[in-house]
């Protein structure tokens, strides 16, 4: 006898748990009044057969969707894998799905995915970029579904902006690194005529200004890749400057760093220091593991998408991160000769 192939169907779990589809739709849904006893045999009925609710249906029948929407522009970068893992189980478990798009930097592809993804009738929407188009703005400030931007929109009725005080993280790296006793410093960064970007670059020079000309420094940018922090470094050294510390727009170049340095036969931090932003989940497990700054923004959009009730007290909000140094085996004092 040919086995039935067809997909499990609420109708069906609901015949194996022995209980009405309504009660199955309560336990998947988490609404209404279901017996412990009874919720667990649905839940195990459901575990065992691998049945796969339809996200679509399930939007058409309560009249609103439980699909968040991201917008990264860089998904090979795991800074924002991390914010999609974070946002993912954080949705999970409010019976939410993620779905995903990346720009790779480009305002236009921006745009498109943006018209993608409200036309999937969306419960929010995560803006997390570095370049923008004005006009976007516009069009989503009185957008009724929630909004989140980082570093990049404005916070007005249901959009929270979230932004990191990349100046003053910037500053609290060139101060440890004065402190520790270097006078050579450069700076690693992409993309840099993208505001987002250019003001860490700024953020940097700034930095290095205020310390009255006591410091010498360059700055290099190229790819947002491991590749690119490897090249971004091989020109400084080309280029006859020699740092004793490298300062990166993000932990993904300083791996590529890291690597361009020790190509050299330099040691890290005892001939070259480098530092991160970020601290990506492979920050600590670089060799040696990296000296980097943090910010949170995960669990932030999660409470801003997926508010309690019917408001988040995120909504309309400029939300300011302030990074933590972390300081790992990156960095230390510059070599006794100067090198």
């Amino acid at each position: 006898m040919a086995r039935d192939s067809r997909p499990m169907t609420l109708e069906d779990v609901a015949k194996r748990a022995k209980v009405s589809p309504a009660t199955v739709s309560r336990v998947l849904n988490k609404t209404g009044r279901v017996k412990e006893a009874t919720r667990l045999r649905v839940l195990k009925v459901v575990e065992n057969s691998g049945y796969q609710p339809n996200i679509h249906a399930r939007t058409l029948a309560h009249g609103r969707s439980r699909t968040l929407g991201m917008i990264v522009s860089n998904l090979r970068n795991p800074f924002f894998l991390d914010i999609f893992q974070s946002l993912e189980s954080d949705s999970h478990k409010r019976g939410y799905e993620v779905v995903v798009a990346n720009t790779d930097y480009e305002p236009k592809q921006l745009m498109t995915h943006v018209g993608l993804m409200r036309g999937r009738r969306l419960a929010g929407l995560a803006i997390i970029v570095s370049e923008m188009e004005p006009t976007l703005i516009d069009k989503l400030a009185d957008s009724r579904m929630p909004i989140v931007f980082y570093d990049v929109g404005v916070a007005h009725h249901h959009c929270t902006n979230i932004k990191t005080d990349y100046a003053k993280a910037t500053r609290r790296v060139v101060e440890y690194l004065c402190s520790l006793g270097h006078r050579r410093l450069a700076f690693v960064g992409h993309h840099t005529g993208l505001e987002p970007l250019h003001t860490r670059q700024r953020s940097f020079l700034e930095a290095v200004k205020e310390r009255c000309g006591e410091l010498e420094h360059a700055t290099v940018a190229d790819a947002d890749s491991p590749a690119g922090g490897q090249s971004a470094t091989r020109q400084l050294f080309a280029s006859g400057f020699k740092p004793t510390a490298i300062v990166c727009c993000n932990d993904l170049m300083a791996l590529g760093v890291l690597k361009a340095v020790r190509e050299r036969g330099l040691s890290i931090p005892e001939d070259v220091s480098v530092v991160g932003c970020d601290n990506i989940s492979l920050a600590e497990f670089a060799y040696p593991p990296l000296t980097t700054s943090n910010d949170r923004i995960g669990h932030l959009i999660s409470q801003a998408l997926m508010p309690e009730g019917d408001t988040s007290p995120l909504w309309g909000r400029e939300i300011p991160i302030e990074p933590e140094l972390i300081i790992r085996d990156t960095t230390g004092p510059p070599p006794a000769n100067g090198r």
